[in-house]
């Protein structure tokens, strides 16, 4: 159209924000839009609205400043506003209780302030290097393959989405999620540097593609707002053909790297494994004198995985008899007539429940449970089959029936024992002691069975729990004895049901490593001093000896000690004294044992840091959604193929910015 003769309306009469950007011409009856930028031609009608216009305005590349908000009208701004880019933050203020609230998300943006020479910025609102740290975030925080940006429905969606946004190579992601990781690194480093008391340390196994296997060191400890956290500091790869040494000093440059080895109270590993490389650990730090109680306390083994090799070896003995009624599960599915007889035959039985028959998944042993728990109640309709169908060859015989029934008994108590384990994602590990002191009397008992069948099972499961027993008894009883609904009475309740007439000189030893561990926290902490000196730094005023003066106070340790000893015999009670003369805290479902510390701190200066301590030792490190899973955790083919600086740097900072965001 010829527009030489038209007429320019007066824009100041239009209301709309996008006529800033746009002509409005008139020629006759026809009304003409044309952009500012590109000169690209509209319909300018009325009747057309302005739709169409702010659509352009979006998407026209030669347009310099993409403004977005202000091309979307008030009322959809303002339905719209919770999802939109510019109001996503990282709030660490935000309370804990209200979970993860995507109004609040904004991504760290130190990094741009950090790359404002190399940022492009266009405009007010757009940054590309923002967002293509938004994008290596993204990929982290849900564990998406790297060479996702590479995807050709992934480019066309963010050109459509942003076309200014330049698209970036697999090299280019890598590097800026290898920056993400270091920085945020820094933040752990920096925390782990501050904390109040040590770290418990634990090793998961993970396969990686062929004889590659890895270990996951994750660091556990309660801050300083007695909270207990989890932060994974290390994803390395360790060869198979490495001896434990080589093992022991993967994992020991580790430690040294994040500068924690003086650090440790204990290290958590899976039982299924060679020990041999954490007695390494243990014998190295204790040398330097690093551990608490001679390192007694230092090795854990998972008692997760110690329950589930119990349950594996119970299952592999009931193996014929488990692939019998799965075969028979499928025979009854085989057709709708065979199932509809079937459920005649449950009726003619009376047979009231409303459990379905279903095959399990064989690789968590729960679901075999379920499946074992159901088929048992509908063993009379099986055997009634059996008589009526000749084609039914597969059904178990009534003593396979009966062993069926006890395996199912011994799996129970392991599913409520699991169950109680994996209620709270980062369980305090004051809780473990009486459910495995349950268990531990389920044995004894299964032991004596008059049913040879189940007292030989019951023995091969106890050599299994023995070796368990005699590593983490005595962190377990420790752990209980902190819990102030306890003390030494959970100790004094099940030891002589589990020994008998043996059971007050174990009650004994349990109670001198308590007062051994807790002079050793009386005389070697700081809070020793603050507690000791703490009248004499009053008078004293610039007297303290903290500061250049450290090495006076560690010539005079032996006077602490002395100080202690005496400041006793005057008839000055430790913590140790006041926390047991005082009565039991009473027992209730909402008890937090880390907030009854918290509170309870000034009173027991010294035995809150051996609380801290010792309560956040990880017991299990399984998690509660793996509690049941037969098999170890696998890493799949992409994150295999990746470089192992890379891979760690994917697995950590994960970890460390999910963390943030529950936080």
């Amino acid at each position: 159209m010829d527009l030489s003769d038209a007429v320019i309306i007066n824009s100041s009469r239009l209301k709309s924000v996008v006529w800033n950007d746009f002509d409005r011409v008139k020629k006759g009856d026809i009304c003409v839009a044309i952009c500012r930028h590109c000169k690209k031609r509209l319909s300018g009608s009325s009747t057309s609205g302005t739709s169409h216009l702010r659509n352009h305005l979006i998407r026209c590349q030669r347009r310099s400043s993409h403004d977005i908000t202000q091309l979307i009208p008030a009322r959809e701004r303002k339905r719209e506003r919770p999802l939109a880019i510019s109001n996503f933050s990282f709030n660490q203020e935000q309370k804990k209780d209200e979970g993860l609230n995507l109004v609040n998300i904004k991504f760290d943006s130190d990094h741009m302030k950090d790359d404002n020479a190399n940022a492009v910025t266009v405009g007010s609102n757009y940054d590309q290097r923002r967002s293509q740290f938004d994008l290596a975030r993204m990929i982290i925080i849900h564990g998406y393959p790297l060479n996702m940006v590479e995807d050709v429905g992934f480019k066309v969606f963010v050109k459509n989405l942003q076309p200014l946004f330049e698209l970036v190579t697999v090299n280019k992601i890598e590097a800026d999620c290898l920056e993400i990781y270091e920085k945020e690194k820094q933040k752990v480093f920096e925390v782990l540097d501050k904390l109040p008391g040590r770290i418990s340390l634990s090793i998961d196994a993970w396969a990686g593609a062929g004889d590659v296997r890895y270990f996951c060191l994750a660091a556990y400890f309660i801050d300083e707002s007695w909270q207990l956290k989890k932060k994974i500091l290390n994803f390395v790869s360790v060869d198979s053909s490495h001896t434990d040494d080589m093992q022991a000093d993967v994992i020991m440059t580790c430690l040294m790297d994040w500068d924690i080895d003086r650090k440790l109270f204990s290290m958590t590993f899976d039982g299924s494994s060679s020990d041999f490389f954490v007695l390494r650990i243990r014998d190295r730090l204790s040398q330097n004198r690093f551990l608490y109680g001679n390192g007694q306390l230092f090795e854990v083994r998972c008692v997760a995985t110690v329950l589930n090799q119990m349950v594996w070896d119970t299952l592999e003995s009931l193996g014929e008899v488990i692939h019998k009624i799965r075969e028979s599960i499928r025979y009854l599915k085989s057709s709708q007539a065979m199932l509809e007889k079937f459920n005649k035959l449950a009726q003619q039985e009376s047979i009231d429940t409303e459990k379905c028959l279903t095959l399990d998944n064989s690789s968590r042993w729960d679901s075999t449970y379920r499946m074992l728990e159901v088929a048992l109640e509908y063993k009379s309709a099986f055997s009634l089959l059996r008589e009526e169908d000749r084609l039914f060859t597969v059904c178990p015989s009534d003593v396979e029936w009966e062993r069926a029934g006890a395996v199912t008994g011994f799996l129970n108590v392991f599913l409520e024992i699991m169950n109680d384990f994996s209620r709270s994602r980062y369980a305090t590990a004051n809780i473990y002691f009486p459910l495995i002191c349950d268990i531990h009397l389920k044995l004894i008992g299964w032991c004596k069975s008059s049913d040879d069948y189940i007292s030989s099972l019951a023995l091969k499961m106890r050599s299994k729990f023995d070796e368990y027993w005699d590593k983490c008894s005595l962190g377990l009883a420790v752990a209980a004895f902190l819990d102030p609904r306890f003390k030494m009475k959970l100790v004094e309740y099940y030891f002589p049901q589990i020994y008998g007439s043996t059971s007050l000189e174990r009650i004994d030893e349990i109670s001198s490593q308590i007062k051994a561990l807790y002079n050793e926290h009386s005389v070697g902490s700081p809070l020793s001093t603050l507690h000791h000196g703490q009248a004499w730094q009053v008078c004293g005023g610039s007297r303290s000896l903290s500061g250049p003066g450290n090495d006076v106070k560690d010539r005079l340790v032996g006077f602490d000690k002395f100080i202690d000893e005496t400041s006793q015999s005057d008839g000055t009670k430790t913590d140790l004294d006041k926390y047991l003369e005082e009565p039991l805290f009473p027992r209730n479902v909402d008890f937090n044992v880390l907030n009854w510390w918290k509170v309870h701190t000034p009173r027991y200066p010294i035995l809150s840091m051996m609380a801290r301590n010792v309560l956040g030792a990880p017991m299990s490190r399984v998690l509660s959604e793996s509690a049941f899973d037969m098999g170890g955790k696998v890493l799949d083919r992409d994150r295999s193929s990746l470089s192992a600086a890379t891979l760690q740097a994917l697995m950590c900072s994960q970890d460390w910015i999910r963390s943030e965001l529950e936080g």
